[in-house]
């Protein structure tokens, strides 16, 4: 429960804080200021510093929330809309379609996720957000759809649910119904794991140039524009990679906590 309750309270934190970035933000995150203050040290002015491009990095770091945590929300979403919707299909109908079904995942999942998403993005000419959600969201649902179908097996061969069958109630009611609300507990826990999962991959693809495009404000280009910097300049690439830190190991606690409350025999 301690780290549920912690692991909720950073992220209400990092949401809140990319809620409120317009209103946070000292400057605009786009803006290069006449007086150019290159790689400036925090300052009451600048809290975190600036940029190589005289860009107050408070004001970047909490738009590049508000753009890494869209991201990665929207792309778990729509993985979990078409894993649930996958698994549900080939557990509850079987036979054929289960086997053609999970034939193409299991091809899917031999093929490493971020090599895919690395060959998509480098042959797409200008890539923007929307398509970024979408890649990592239509290579997110494999393992979530076989989670689903074992879950969804199991649920069909138990006897509650025969006996509502047999009183011919329609599948999709059956679905829709019972099987879905007891289905929901391991496919959240995965869902919220795999966010932090993908903002770590989001920020690895802008950090490469692969992602968020400038001068779109996102953790990993912020610390890209910080990373020759290292030596002289900590601070350019320090705040983006607390940040990023701090965001993954919230939501593995929320994820960590929500598996234990749900399952009881977890340790």
């Amino acid at each position: 429960m301690t780290r549920l309750r912690v692991g909720l309270a950073l992220v209400g934190v990092l949401v809140l804080l990319g809620i409120l970035a317009p209103v946070l933000a000292p400057y605009p995150p786009h803006v290069q200021p006449l007086d150019v203050l290159r790689n400036a040290a925090p300052s009451l002015a600048h809290p975190l510093g600036t940029d190589p491009y005289s860009r107050d990095l408070l004001s970047r770091v909490l738009y590049g929330a508000r753009v890494s945590l869209g991201i990665a929300i929207l792309a778990v979403l729509m993985a979990v809309v078409v894993g649930v919707t996958v698994g549900v299909v080939s557990g509850w109908l079987g036979g054929l379609v289960d086997t053609v079904l999970m034939r193409m995942v299991d091809a899917a999942l031999a093929v490493p996720r971020l090599f895919t998403v690395l060959v998509v993005l480098a042959l797409w000419e200008h890539v923007t957000v929307p398509a970024i959600v979408a890649i990592l969201g239509g290579t997110g649902w494999f393992a979530m759809s076989r989670l689903v179908r074992a879950e969804v097996r199991a649920m069909r061969a138990r006897p509650w649910i025969a006996a509502v069958r047999a009183v011919g109630v329609p599948a999709g009611r059956i679905v829709v119904r019972h099987v879905l609300p007891n289905i929901a507990g391991p496919v959240i826990v995965v869902a919220t794991m795999g966010i932090g999962q993908v903002i770590l991959i989001e920020a690895g693809l802008s950090y490469l140039g692969l992602g968020v495009p400038q001068p779109t404000p996102s953790w990993g280009n912020i610390i890209a524009d910080g990373q020759p910097l290292l030596r002289v300049a900590p601070w350019v690439a320090g705040g983006a990679g607390l940040a990023l830190v701090m965001t993954v190991l919230a939501f593995t606690l929320v994820g960590d906590g929500l598996r234990q409350r749900l399952d009881p025999r977890a340790s």
